[in-house]
Order: structure tokens, then C-alpha cells, then sequence
């Protein structure tokens, strides 16, 4: 893994988060977006070269969903920024990791993405995320 590519906060409104979050970094978010397939709207700001991806669901059996209702607003998952995600799965499976699928798929912010599950990774959500070519 190279960097950390963000640091995923799920929030119940987008655009209130926005706000607060404009005003707690001194600067506008730079992208909103839909991943349908997720049942996600994101939000991004850049913070020195790292970016905050705010995560509102859209409807209420997503991910995001799930996530507030059983522990709330907060941080979601940590992402690492990967070349060869598909080279990246195959160690992470062979090193006793589990993948929550099989693989990469579609992602916010032009990336391929795939998530290991929290139960191997001491309870804490990590995405590797790789920039579509």
C-alpha cells in the first residue's frame, strides 16, 4: 500500500456535514458524487494531499445506512491507495485477510475499490482503492 488515499466519514446529512466540515478545514468540498450502486452520496475535501470522503446514504438498507443505525455518525474506513488492486486482493486473501467480495469493483472519485473486512484488520474498515486507467 502507498498512502493513505482518505479517511471515509459516514454522516447522516451531506450537506449539513459540508458545512461543518468547510468550516472546520477553512475550505469548500471539491466534488460531490452518487455511487448508485453503493446506495451512497459522497463528498470530498482535500486536506494536504489526503482526502475526507463524506458518506450520506441514500437509502435505508445501504451500507451507510447500516452503519448510523448501529454505531452512528463517525468514521467509517480508512483507504490505501494501491497500484494493481487485483495483485493487491491475491496478498491480502493468501495473508488471512477476507475481502467483503471477491473483486474490485466501481468506486467514488474515478477509483476501483474493494474493502476488508473489519473482523481481520483489529475492527477498523479498510478500503484499498486503485485510479481507474
Amino acid at each position: 500500500m502507498e498512502k493513505i488515499e482518505h479517511i471515509g466519514i459516514a454522516v447522516k446529512n451531506l450537506e449539513q456535514a459540508n458545512a461543518l466540515f468547510a468550516k472546520l478545514l477553512g475550505k469548500a468540498h471539491y466534488k460531490i458524487e452518487e455511487v448508485a450502486s453503493e446506495g451512497v452520496r459522497t463528498s470530498f475535501f482535500d486536506v494536504g494531499g489526503i482526502k475526507i470522503e463524506l458518506l450520506e446514504a441514500t437509502h435505508p438498507d445501504s451500507p451507510i445506512a447500516r452503519f448510523i443505525d448501529k454505531k452512528g455518525e463517525g468514521i467509517h474506513h480508512l483507504a490505501f491507495g494501491v497500484r494493481d488492486i487485483d495483485r493487491h486482493i491475491a496478498a491480502a486473501n493468501q495473508n488471512g485477510f477476507q475481502t467483503l467480495a471477491p473483486h474490485a469493483k466501481d468506486g467514488a472519485d474515478n477509483k476501483r475499490i474493494v474493502f476488508l473486512h473489519p473482523k481481520h484488520t483489529n475492527g477498523v474498515l479498510v478500503e484499498m482503492c486503485e485510479d481507474k486507467e
